[in-house]
């Protein structure tokens, strides 16, 4: 029997056919297929998008209302010491972000010195703000990319000093996920696209993932893995894993933000089941361990050590600790533990003695020195208004109204002798 030879007509008619099918496959296929054809077939570059379900950031509650950890008057003294009076000429960034997430996006003050919460966000989101105040001294803090943008971090002047930082303290501010961002050359970007972008381009061997774990909780549940532009899936137990591996010195502030992180997780997983059941029982004896530690590490005037890791034998250690370091350990530890379920909390009396530790020490200190430890002192106001099961901003709004502002007319005057005399 001989073959029989198509026609050209008929090789034509069926390529069109395959043409046809093909199209119509791609385009009804899903959003991910036909990113993956682009990326092994068209060398397009892979933008994962994961679907967030929420406009505002998810929000974990204090669990306690305690007068008897900070009272009203003490929390108020604190939170006088902490507000960001920062000078708007070479603002930091730092200082901003750690501003935000004590204060909020929403907080006021009287005193026109005091930088209020819109005024941090806009800095913190908009190029040309951030411009008013850097001017060409500082390259931008906000890095155009592809289909996003990205946050300049690490030690150079006008960054942000730690990954994600920007991200996460933006989130526990409370930021809408479509407030604007304003990158250098983009002005179509929003906070969503910032999200995405840190998303993207997480990676489990980054140097700190604390932040990154604290702000991709606060906006992705109840999704509990993602994935990267380099195709690999990442996973909240995977998170969870890496804030919990090494030594319990290593990370950031004497290893207490892992111990934040890994507490927001645990509560994100009580209502969302981000976790399995093995990495949340990791978690949960990693935090008793803690619990354990700084139960036999308080000294007797009630501060935790920078060592606290060592336990019992920080109290017989000849290394000497700065006290800034030491406000660290007190004010970080006093943060979680307004987080954590009663079962993870050292005896009360010691966390008591901890908060009048702390309380003393910031009340004791000027704006000038709190200033040159902002940062640190930011967390001590943050944890003991969460004490009070409250948030800094609206316990200062109503304080305000009972003590208002009083300008401080001797400084004024002072400014005015010492400024020079105009000359004719």
């Amino acid at each position: 029997m001989k073959s029989r030879k198509l026609s050209s007509k008929t090789m034509i008619a069926v390529q069109v056919l395959v043409v046809v099918a093909f199209c119509g496959a791609y385009t009804l296929g899903s959003r991910d297929t036909r990113q993956a054809f682009n990326s092994t077939f068209l060398d397009q570059t892979y933008y994962p998008e994961v679907k967030i379900d929420r406009e505002e950031p998810l929000r974990i509650s204090a669990l306690y209302d305690d007068p008897s950890v900070v009272t009203d008057e003490e929390l108020a003294a604190v939170l006088k010491q902490v507000r960001p009076k920062f000078p708007r000429q070479h603002l930091k960034p730092n200082h901003v972000e750690h501003a935000l997430r004590t204060w909020s996006i929403h907080s006021t003050f009287q005193d026109p010195s005091v930088v209020s919460g819109a005024e941090m966000c806009d800095f913190l989101t908009d190029h040309g703000r951030y411009l008013a105040s850097w001017g060409d001294e500082a390259s931008p803090l906000l890095i155009d990319q592809p289909q996003g943008i990205s946050i300049r971090w690490g030690s150079q002047v006008g960054g942000s000093v730690h990954h994600d930082h920007w991200l996460a303290s933006l989130t526990e501010a409370g930021i809408h996920r479509d407030a604007p961002v304003f990158a250098p050359a983009q002005r179509n970007m929003d906070i969503n696209d910032v999200i995405q972008q840190s998303l993207r381009d997480f990676r489990l061997d980054e140097r700190e993932v604390e932040w990154s774990a604290m702000a991709f909780g606060l906006w992705i549940p109840p999704v509990k893995e993602w994935e990267t532009t380099d195709g690999r899936t990442v996973s909240f137990d995977q998170l969870t894993r890496r804030l919990i591996r090494g030594h319990k010195k290593y990370g950031v502030c004497v290893g207490t933000h892992r111990v934040y992180s890994l507490m927001l997780l645990v509560r994100l997983d009580d209502e969302f089941d981000i976790l399995s059941d093995s990495a949340r029982a990791e978690a949960y004896s990693y935090l008793e361990r803690v619990r354990d530690l700084i139960s036999e590490c308080q000294y007797e005037d009630g501060h935790w050590p920078a060592n606290w890791m060592e336990g019992k034998a920080a109290l017989t250690s000849t290394e000497v600790i700065p006290e800034y370091k030491n406000v660290i350990a007190t004010g970080h530890h006093l943060e979680w533990l307004a987080i954590a379920p009663k079962e993870l909390h050292p005896p009360h009396e010691q966390i008591v003695k901890a908060a009048k530790w702390v309380i003393n020490n910031t009340t004791s200190h000027t704006e000038a020195e709190i200033l040159q430890k902002y940062t640190f002192y930011s967390h001590v106001g943050n944890a003991l208004a969460l004490w009070r099961n409250t948030h800094a901003a609206p316990f200062w709004k109503e304080w305000q109204k009972t003590h208002p502002y009083v300008p401080d007319v001797t400084a004024e005057q002072d400014e005015a002798i010492e400024a020079p005399k105009p000359t004719l």
